[in-house]
C-alpha cells in the first residue's frame, strides 16, 4: 500500500478503467485532499460513459474540506445516474464522509425564486409578521407596564434618569441645530414667493403653523430614531450575544421590566421636551431670516405669533410626541432582543430597527394629519 500523501501535495482526481468495461472507473484520489492539497480545486466531473464508480482514497490525506468536496461530487454523479462504492475506502474515511453527509448537506434548501409577485407576496407576509411582533410587544408593555402604574416604586428610576439623560439632555444640540436650520430654510422658501405679492409679514404664519403642528414633532422623531432607537436596539442586541440577557432571566428578573420599561419612560418623558424645544428653535431660525432677509422685524414676528397660533396648535402638535415615543422605544427594543448569531446581526439589527421605527412615525404623523382632517381641528 503507498504511503499517505504529504499534506503539500495538490489533490487531484485518476480514472482508471477497470475489467476492461467502460461504464465501471476505479476513482483513485491521490495528493492531500486538505486545506492546502485544495488551494486549487481538482476537476472532478464524470468521465462520459462511468456508470459503476468504485473510490479509492487509500493514499490520501483527507480531512473535511477534502470530504466535504467529495460528497458533493459523488451526489453529483449519483445525479447524473452513475453509483459508487465506498467498501475500498477506510473506516475512518467512511465515518468522515457520513459526518460531512449529515451535516453539512442538511442545510434547508434556498428559496425558489417566485419572480415579481412572488417577491411582493414575500415582502407583505414579512412585513404582516414584523406587525404582529410589534403588537404583541406592545400588548406585553400593557401588561407588564400597567401594574407598574400602580405601585411605581418597583420602576427602576435610576435606569430611567439615564435613560432620560442619553436620550434626551444630549440629543438637545443636533435637535436644536438642526430645528433652526430647518427653520430657516422653511421662512426662506416661504420669502422667496411671498415678497413678489408684498406679503412678508405673512411668513410668521406659514413657519409657525407648519412647525408646530407638524415639523418640530415629526423632525425630533426622526432625529431620536435615528439616535436613541437604533442605540436601544445594539445595546440589547449586544446583551443577546454575551448572554446576558439570559443571564438576567437565570436571576429571576425579567428582561422587559429591567431593559425594556426603563427605556420606554425615558423617551415619553423626553420626547416631548425634545419636541418643544425643536418648536422653539425652528420658530426663531425663521425669524432670524425674516428679520435679515425680508424685512420682518423680529419684535414684529415674535408679537404675531401668538395672533396666528394658539395652545391648540401646540397642543396638537405635542399629543403626537409621546406615541412615536413609545414606538421608537418598542422597535429599537424589539429588535435587539431578537437578534441571534455572531456580531454582524446586531448591524443587521440595528438597520432594520431605524428603517422600521421611521417608516411607522411617518405612518402615524400621516394617521394623524388625516383624523385631525376629519375632526376638522
Amino acid at each position: 500500500m503507498n504511503a499517505p500523501a504529504t499534506a503539500a501535495a495538490p489533490a487531484t482526481l485518476d480514472w482508471v478503467a477497470q475489467d476492461g468495461a467502460p461504464d465501471r472507473r476505479a476513482c483513485r484520489l491521490q495528493g492531500a485532499w486538505n486545506a492546502q492539497g485544495l488551494a486549487r480545486e481538482p476537476d472532478t466531473r464524470l468521465p462520459v460513459g462511468a456508470r459503476h464508480i468504485t473510490l479509492d482514497a487509500s493514499a490520501t490525506a483527507l480531512d473535511t474540506g477534502g470530504a466535504l468536496l467529495l460528497v458533493r461530487s459523488m451526489a453529483q454523479w449519483q445525479s447524473a445516474g452513475a453509483t459508487v462504492d465506498v467498501s475500498a475506502l477506510t473506516d475512518a474515511q467512511r465515518q468522515l464522509l457520513d459526518l460531512v453527509r449529515q451535516r453539512a448537506l442538511a442545510l434547508p434548501p434556498a428559496a425558489p425564486r417566485l419572480g415579481l409577485l412572488g417577491d411582493i407576496g414575500r415582502a407583505a407576509f414579512t412585513a404582516l409578521d414584523e406587525l404582529r411582533a410589534l403588537l404583541a410587544f406592545v400588548g406585553e408593555l400593557a401588561w407588564r407596564g400597567a401594574p407598574l402604574l400602580l405601585r411605581p416604586w418597583r420602576v427602576r428610576w435610576r435606569e430611567v434618569i439615564h435613560e432620560i439623560d442619553a436620550a434626551g439632555l444630549r440629543a438637545v444640540g443636533i435637535v436644536g441645530l438642526l430645528s433652526f436650520l430647518i427653520g430657516m430654510v422653511m421662512a426662506y422658501q416661504a420669502g422667496a414667493t411671498l415678497a413678489t405679492y408684498g406679503a412678508n409679514i405673512l411668513i410668521v404664519n406659514l413657519v409657525s403653523i407648519i412647525t408646530l403642528r407638524e415639523l418640530g414633532p415629526l423632525l425630533t422623531a426622526i432625529l431620536v430614531a435615528g439616535r436613541t432607537g437604533s442605540s436601544y436596539t445594539a445595546q440589547i442586541g449586544t446583551m443577546r450575544i454575551t448572554e446576558e440577557v439570559d443571564a438576567l432571566r437565570a436571576l429571576g428578573l425579567s428582561p422587559f421590566e429591567v431593559l425594556v420599561l426603563p427605556k420606554v419612560i425615558a423617551l415619553v418623558i423626553t420626547l416631548p421636551l425634545l419636541a418643544l424645544f425643536a418648536d422653539v428653535m425652528g420658530l426663531a431660525g425663521g425669524g432670524v431670516v425674516a428679520a435679515v432677509g425680508y424685512g420682518v422685524p423680529f419684535s414684529e414676528y415674535a408679537a404675531r405669533i401668538p395672533q396666528v397660533v394658539g395652545l391648540k396648535t401646540l397642543m396638537l402638535g405635542l399629543v403626537k410626541a409621546p406615541v412615536f415615543a413609545v414606538v421608537i422605544a418598542l422597535v429599537g427594543c424589539m429588535q435587539g432582543l431578537r437578534v441571534k448569531g455572531s456580531a454582524a446581526a446586531v448591524g443587521r439589527a440595528t438597520t432594520v430597527s431605524v428603517v422600521q421605527a421611521i417608516f411607522l412615525v411617518i405612518v402615524i404623523d400621516a394617521s394623524f394629519s388625516v383624523l385631525y382632517n376629519l375632526l376638522r381641528l
